[in-house]
């Protein structure tokens, strides 16, 4: 079985604004207001609408335009809540604002998980990746209480055995580097790197370990990020533009639009370009 990527992404046709109302957020550069767990945005509309989406940004809610469900929102509002919304049942809403963060994180491993297997690399292994796809597409249908009381832990730790192996067989075939670039490698290899606004433009990263590493503000202009694996990377400000990444291993959308980058970015077939990149192209030096 493999699930088409589509599935995978927020359909906010098809929910009814979980998002806006199950999580909360603080005032910061990201949120230009406080808002508690359970709160109804003031800019949900009774449409479940956004009544500034094309604002978003200008109005100083960047962390929305960030986000993304995975399409966890419209599988419980349209499957696992068959289309009752909380507005409709409010005696239902408590339930369904605390299975929303189970039902993420199943969805975020469904989208590694089909990345995964899509991977030539990764005929080794590829059918334990599809037993735990299946498995965890399981695990999103069932009721809300089994939900509830799902270990998500414990299943994203067996998801998270074969993700490595998967990152250790794709960036094994990464092509081998030249001169310095060699030196320049090892030393953002590692999970949970800190390059916060590290100088790396031009460099040569294919194959590169950047699991959890902190890449906010970094200057990756015109890098080569091929068989790098980038999942969890904190990529906030990261100037990508010019960037390879089109074979990236576990990039997201979120990750995408919390960057910087322009027409010149390479992408991955599964993954659309942010509209708030800039379209010029990248300096050269």
């Amino acid at each position: 079985m493999a699930l088409e990527r589509r599935h995978l992404r927020g359909d906010c046709e098809n929910c009814f604004g979980l998002c806006c109302v199950a999580l909360p957020f603080a005032a910061s550069a990201d949120f230009a207001i406080d808002k508690n767990s359970g709160q109804p945005c003031r800019n949900l509309q009774e449409d479940f609408r956004c009544g500034i989406h094309n604002n978003l940004r200008q109005q100083g809610f960047r962390g929305c335009t960030v986000y993304d469900c995975f399409g966890a929102g419209q599988k419980l509002s349209q499957f696992t809540f068959g289309g009752r919304s909380w507005r409709h049942e409010p005696h239902k809403a408590k339930q369904i604002f605390e299975v929303f963060p189970a039902m993420w994180h199943l969805h975020e491993l469904l989208w590694y998980l089909t990345g995964a297997a899509e991977h030539q690399a990764a005929r080794p292994i590829r059918q334990e990746l599809q037993a735990q796809l299946e498995e965890t597409e399981r695990l999103t249908c069932l009721d809300a209480d089994a939900l509830l009381e799902l270990d998500v832990a414990a299943h994203r730790a067996k998801v998270n055995a074969l993700l490595l192996q998967t990152s250790e067989l794709v960036r094994a075939e990464a092509p081998p580097l030249k001169g310095d670039s060699r030196s320049r490698k090892k030393k953002v290899i590692g999970r949970g790197a800190d390059l916060m606004g590290a100088k790396l433009q031009g460099a040569d990263l294919r194959g590169a370990n950047l699991r959890g590493a902190f890449l906010i503000a970094a200057d990756l202009r015109g890098s080569d990020l091929r068989y790098a694996d980038l999942i969890g990377a904190d990529m906030r400000d990261t100037d990508l533009s010019g960037a390879d990444l089109s074979e990236s291993l576990f990039l997201t959308q979120v990750q995408l639009q919390a960057a910087k980058g322009n027409a010149d970015t390479k992408l991955p077939p599964a993954l659309n370009r942010p509209e708030h990149w800039n379209s010029k192209k990248p300096a050269t030096s």
